[in-house]
């Protein structure tokens, strides 16, 4: 593939290539993490030139750096980014972004015994922060997009690694619609909490048994 060509989707490629999906999306992990391809938000993965140069923000070099300590950071950020956000759009969702919400879940319960794209994750937390209808919010998502997209990959390959714990991610994404769709703000942020928490404990034990 050509730098700016866009990476087929996971299921595709892995047929294509002849892998199971777990090697594959730890492949995939790795090499955004080394900062050969990008994924960008709402338009998949795509890969990078090799001759991009770093923006001087100094944020958006740490994004770029993708190391162990600011991914734990990231957790932290969205731990209040993203409960926040859930907060919000119980009060401000609209009924179609509410049902954007419901069906993308459907789209998890659909794919839970193979695992879902991390693409799909990633869509489910940036839906729920454009539906806070805060635009401060929404580009401070956007700014560390590329970074929260690795960290939800290496979650997912934690999670799907584990008996069990699929099904309770589904739980987790329910619960936190259900409380937007009930309008529920505290019950909204508390679920959200609730799930990055989680996220937070299960991405510190990976990255301690890989010794980062």
């Amino acid at each position: 593939l050509a730098p700016g060509e866009r990476i087929p989707a996971e299921r595709e490629l892995a047929t294509t290539l002849g892998v199971s999906r777990p090697p594959l999306r730890e492949a995939l992990m790795a090499l955004e993490m080394m900062g050969f391809i990008e994924a960008r938000q709402g338009g998949g993965t795509y890969v990078r030139s090799l001759t991009d140069t770093a923006m001087a923000d100094p944020l958006a070099t740490l994004v770029e750096e993708k190391s162990p300590p600011v991914l734990k950071s990231l957790v932290e950020v969205r731990m209040g980014l993203e409960s926040w956000s859930s907060f919000l759009a119980a009060n401000n969702a609209t009924e179609e972004e509410i049902t954007a919400l419901q069906e993308i879940c459907h789209t998890m319960a659909e794919q839970t015994d193979d695992g879902w794209d991390a693409e799909i994750d990633a869509q489910f937390h940036v839906t729920i922060t454009k539906a806070s209808h805060n635009t401060l919010q929404m580009h401070m998502l956007n700014t560390i997009y590329s970074l929260f997209h690795t960290s939800i990959m290496l979650a997912l390959t934690e999670f799907y690694s584990r008996e069990g714990y699929t099904k309770l991610l589904l739980e987790q994404h329910q619960a936190i619609v259900n409380a937007i769709a009930a309008r529920d703000p505290q019950g909204a942020r508390d679920a959200m909490m609730e799930h990055l928490q989680l996220v937070e404990k299960n991405l510190a034990q990976m990255l301690a048994r890989s010794g980062l």
